[in-house]
């Protein structure tokens, strides 16, 4: 069995011709969230895979084989609860879509349900009791089969490209207009210890 311990998380560094040319292997969230498995890849071979403890492996990510070969990584689709606002206006609900969606996800995260967050939806793991919790709280919940990248809390990796990018752009402005005031400010003290 080829074994794999090098994982190169959403392929950084790698040619993308060369990843794409890669064989890959689907894996569900149940597996990908462990640092020991065994999966199959696409051009049949048996893959051992055996990476640090608390590894997530992402849909993206490429492993390294013991050969040097390159696998890529697909999220399986996979049955999921998708999540969506209330659009009924007789609910007199509708405007409050995206407050819903935010009090779900605290609902859920208060109870440690592994959960991806979307722009406009939620997914979670099927949970039926979970499920009517949710519609009684006026959210449109269904039945899906789809990737489940959740976030991945303690580790801090970021779920999507876009969502970092997202983040560093808001970032940059925060901190742009930290350091004006830090700058101000420093400007008083100076002028303060001048007069002293």
């Amino acid at each position: 069995m080829l074994q794999a311990s090098k994982l190169i998380p959403q392929a950084q560094g790698l040619a993308p011709a060369l990843v794409r040319r890669a064989a890959h292997i689907e894996l569900d969230w149940d597996v990908r969230q462990k640092s020991r498995f065994d999966a199959t890849a696409s051009d049949g071979r048996n893959v051992g895979v055996f990476l640090p403890r608390g590894t997530v492996v992402r849909g993206g990510d490429v492993l390294i084989t013991q050969d040097g070969s390159l696998l890529r990584v697909v999220a399986a689709p996979q049955a999921v609860l998708r999540i969506t606002a209330c659009t009924d206006h007789h609910h007199g609900h509708a405007h409050d879509g995206a407050f819903d969606l935010m009090r779900a996800a605290y609902h859920l995260g208060n109870r440690h349900v592994p959960i991806e967050l979307q722009p406009d939806h939620l997914k979670i793991e099927p949970d039926h009791v979970l499920a009517d919790m949710l519609r009684a709280m006026h959210l449109t919940v269904v039945d899906a089969r789809e990737p489940f990248e959740p976030e991945s809390g303690a580790y801090g990796q970021h779920t999507s490209g876009h969502g970092h990018a997202h983040g560093a752009q808001t970032h940059d402005h925060g901190h742009a207009s930290h350091t004006h005031g830090h700058h101000a400010h420093g400007h008083d003290h100076a002028a303060g210890h001048e007069h002293g």
